[in-house]
Parts: structure tokens; C-alpha cells; sequence
């Protein structure tokens, strides 16, 4: 069993253990600032770059778990990741074909994290033709008890080098990525970078990544 935390359009790495393993999706856990729950990194013209969703952050906020965690829009955050996955996809090869599809989750308004990326999820694993389905703790799952032949994943796949822990399941295969002809492949980007690039092969370049 696969332990995942939450993701705001997880990178490749979390596509891989979601679509090609047996996954569990802890939502009781304490919210975990600047990671993947609330980050993608996406492909622009200058390089790799984070978009960020905000949440609301009250006196107690070190203790809300995921599942509580609500969507701050007191800054314009969902118009500057629009713009910017613009500037990153619009000249890619099937952001026409995804473009209606996105679009909705960055006017509509969610109150809970929760609500919004596990509906961008379930959209994501539809465009890719994954059979996974999301299947979510019913409370939280305690390292110290947690059963030996399970993998807890929900802090080790992190922004920060120093938390990230090695993965030698996730090999990246290669594709192409939109501003190829000015920097080398960067790998394991959020899944949004893949689809626009690669469509319905999608799938199959996450397959290539996983080895069991």
C-alpha cells in the first residue's frame, strides 16, 4: 500500500503511485505548509516555476488537517495560475483539446482544499484513461502504527530537497516538452505539463516511469 497526501495536480511521481499501485489518501492528516498540497511546478519560457494555491490561515492553524483546510481568495491566485498556465500551454499540442476542462477550476470557488484538488484530480485521471480510483483515509494513519509493508509517501515527495526522500520506483521517461529547443528535459513537473504535451500517450509516459 501506497500512503499519498493530498495534491494540487501532483507531479509525475504521485501520478505513477496513484495509477500503477494500490493507493490510500490520508485527508486526516495536519496540514503541511509550502508542499505539494497546495504547489504544482509547471514549464514556462524562463524555466520551471511554482503556482501556489492560498489557504486561510487562522490561530490554529498548525493543527487543521487537510480535510479542513479552507481556499483563501482574498489574493487573486487562481487569475495568475490561469495566466500563467497560458504562457506555459497555450502553444502546446493539446491545450485546445484540455483548455474548456481547466478552465472551470480557476473561476468557480471551492471553501475546502479538499473539494478542489481532489475534483482536479478525478478530471486529471479521466483525461489520462486511468482506471484508478481515489480512495481516502477514514482517519489518520500513524507512522509508528502503520503496517510494515506499507509506504508512507505523505511528506517524503516534497519541494524541498532536503525532505525529498529517493524513489527508486520513479524512473522519468522523457517526452516532449513545450520550450524543448531552449532548455534540456526537466523532469517529474506537475501532470498538467504532460498532458498538454503528450495527450493521450500521457499514460503510457507515466507507465514507462513506473518500475515496480
Amino acid at each position: 500500500m501506497e500512503l499519498l497526501s493530498l495534491t494540487y495536480l501532483g507531479n509525475i511521481q504521485w501520478y505513477s503511485k496513484l495509477c500503477f499501485e494500490e493507493c490510500l489518501i490520508d485527508i486526516h492528516e495536519h496540514y503541511v505548509k509550502q508542499s505539494y498540497r497546495t504547489r504544482c511546478d509547471i514549464l514556462g519560457a524562463n524555466g520551471p516555476a511554482s503556482l501556489v494555491v492560498q489557504t486561510v490561515k487562522g490561530s490554529n492553524f498548525n493543527k487543521v488537517t487537510t480535510k479542513d483546510t479552507r481556499i483563501d481568495y482574498s489574493k487573486r491566485w487562481q487569475h495568475q495560475h490561469w495566466v500563467s498556465l497560458l504562457s506555459a500551454y497555450k502553444n502546446s499540442p493539446y491545450f485546445d483539446h484540455y483548455e474548456s476542462l481547466f478552465a472551470p477550476f480557476y473561476t468557480k470557488r471551492y471553501d475546502f482544499l479538499l473539494d478542489y484538488d481532489l475534483e482536479l484530480t478525478e478530471t486529471v485521471l479521466r483525461l489520462l484513461g486511468s482506471t484508478a480510483t481515489l480512495r481516502l483515509t477514514d482517519r489518520y494513519i500513524d507512522p509508528e502504527e502503520m503496517d510494515p509493508t506499507w509506504h508512507d509517501w505523505r511528506n517524503a515527495m516534497s519541494p524541498k530537497p532536503r525532505l525529498s526522500r529517493p524513489d527508486p520506483a520513479f524512473v522519468p521517461e522523457p517526452y516532449y516538452q513545450v520550450f524543448a529547443e531552449k532548455m534540456p528535459f526537466v523532469p517529474n513537473l506537475s501532470i498538467i505539463d504532460l498532458l498538454m504535451c503528450e495527450g493521450p500517450e500521457a499514460l503510457t509516459v507515466i507507465q514507462h516511469s513506473h518500475r515496480p
